[in-house]
């Protein structure tokens, strides 16, 4: 049984560290098929946003509370110790690649540019991974500024390129995405289905079949700054 409503949960320490704009935070991204949300539960920051409407900026503080849906290309800003809790549709898709990073177009349209940018080393030094995750942030940081810059001019054309780069970069993924789903989200909504079936005919039998789970934390290098990431996926069943 994964975690409630079939979404997935997070606990995001925002990246430190000023990149060539002279702002911290994070890694400009967007996600094809689920919305992100945002709970705000330490320090300061902003969420930075573009879509076919513009440029946004919203201040973050402890208790604000943001969510946005697929193609909302998201930048976290750390403004003083930046901490979140992000719940994340469709548990699984966004492991499985659902996100992808605003590098500049010659890349994002290039499937071995773009996989070569977007990859962490898996093991070696962490001076490595952390000039790796610096590298990533800074190209996907100038592209990110290309699509704002031409949205304040009333382009949206670099912004739709860049979804036509990110549908195609996905595509293949798609069959698999769905299997995922069927095992999660759908799976939870048919069950949560049958129960109130039950319940209209008077029978509780579920309740019998009551459980508690755990998933433990997983640190690693988020897109947005350090992940402490839970398995909802495998919890332990106690």
């Amino acid at each position: 049984m994964t975690f409630p409503g079939g979404t997935s949960v997070s606990r995001l320490t925002v990246y430190t560290g000023a990149c060539a704009d002279g702002l911290e935070g994070g890694t400009p991204h967007l996600h094809t098929a689920s919305t992100e949300a945002y709970v705000v539960v330490g320090g300061r920051g902003a969420l930075q946003t573009l879509d076919a409407s513009g440029f946004r900026e919203i201040e973050l503080t402890a208790g604000s509370t943001v969510w946005f849906t697929p193609g909302t290309i998201h930048r976290a800003i750390n403004r003083g110790g930046l901490e979140v809790v992000v719940v994340m549709s469709n548990a699984g898709l966004p492991e499985a690649g659902d996100a992808v990073m605003t590098f500049p177009p010659e890349i994002v349209a290039d499937p071995e540019r773009y996989r070569a940018a977007a990859t962490l080393p898996i093991k070696g030094p962490v001076v490595d991974i952390e000039e790796a995750v610096v590298r990533r942030r800074e190209l996907a940081v100038e592209g990110f500024l290309r699509i704002a810059d031409a949205l304040r001019d009333g382009d949206t054309g670099p912004l739709e390129r860049l979804y036509d780069s990110a549908v195609a970069l996905v595509r293949p993924k798609a069959a698999g995405w769905r299997d995922i789903w069927e095992g999660t989200v759908a799976q939870e909504t048919r069950r949560t289905a049958e129960i109130l079936d039950a319940l209209g005919r008077g029978d509780g039998a579920h309740l019998m079949r009551s459980a508690l789970m755990e998933s433990p934390q997983e640190e690693r290098w988020g897109m947005c700054g350090h992940l402490r990431a839970h398995d909802v996926a495998h919890p332990i069943v106690h």
